[in-house]
């Protein structure tokens, strides 16, 4: 015949005062059942966190946001929430949070004042990202320098110069001044200022100039070229010679333009002039 033993008899006699004991032990004021609970406060408060930052991923996946943004937005994210979880199980275990937030507190601001330069760069990174003045591939101009950008960091921006260098610029700098992007409309339109002679008829020079231009591979027919005369100079005429062309083929369309237009002037015998300096010698007892 079994022996049936009763399950309160033995949680009252047995096993539960033990167990009590146990949980109540401790070192100083930190008690098994205490680290017991803050560990499972853990637990809970790291699911939360993974399933938030799952939400907040998702919802940032279906916007218009910059894949880089997201990233960042994420981590910040990310280090607040883990924050935010050490500060709660820090407080089941009895710590003083208020202190300890205090600490937290004087800690950011010194570490903030000593690198107030980095922020300033990260803040002008996060508008570079946000407003989206260029993207990757644009050739920009800036105060500090030019050239196609290369990446964008949360503190600095890379071009890679038509020289071959690569020019790290500060964020701060870019948001501060003025950038010129080249790439951004797809089309860019060159300017060459080109002298005559007064000797011949502007309609001829503009003729020239026009000719010129046909010949020159890339040119886009609308916006038409266009010739102005600009200015009257001591020994010369100046001519202002304008038409469009692809970004990806402006340089090409700019160097032959400037080629034709020599070749058509000796062509049509219209006379490109340059400053030049005459010297008269005068002999010995001749007058000037």
């Amino acid at each position: 015949m079994e022996q049936l033993t009763d399950a309160s008899a033995l949680l009252e006699g047995g096993s539960a005062p033990a167990l009590g004991e146990w949980l109540k032990a401790g070192w100083g004021g930190l008690t098994v059942e205490n680290v017991l609970s803050a560990l499972a406060l853990l637990l809970a408060c790291l699911a939360v966190t993974r399933l938030i930052l799952g939400l907040a991923r998702k919802l940032l996946d279906r916007t218009a946001m910059d894949q880089r943004v997201r990233h960042y937005a994420l981590k910040g994210a990310k280090a607040l929430l883990y924050l935010l979880t050490a500060l709660i199980v820090a407080g089941s275990l009895g710590v003083d949070v208020t202190s300890l937030i205090a600490v937290v507190s004087v800690f950011g601001l010194a570490v903030s004042l000593a690198v107030q330069d980095v922020l300033g760069n990260v803040a002008g990174g996060m508008v570079l990202l946000f407003s989206k003045p260029f993207t990757l591939g644009d050739y920009i101009s800036t105060g500090d320098g030019e050239g196609a950008v290369a990446e964008i960091t949360l503190t600095h921006t890379k071009l890679d110069t038509p020289g071959g260098q690569r020019v790290m610029l500060p964020n701060s700098k870019l948001t501060a001044g003025q950038i010129v992007n080249y790439t951004v409309r797809g089309v860019r339109r060159a300017d060459h200022t080109v002298s005559a002679s007064y000797d011949d008829e502007p309609e001829a020079v503009r003729r020239a100039c026009l000719k010129a231009v046909e010949r020159t591979a890339n040119v886009l027919p609308d916006p038409a070229p266009q010739v102005v005369l600009t200015a009257y100079g001591e020994s010369s005429i100046a001519y202002h010679v304008r038409f469009w062309a692809r970004t990806d083929d402006y340089w090409d369309a700019h160097f032959q333009s400037l080629e034709e237009i020599r070749r058509a002037f000796a062509e049509d015998g219209v006379t490109m002039t340059y400053d030049h300096l005459n010297v008269h010698i005068v002999e010995k007892g001749e007058s000037a």
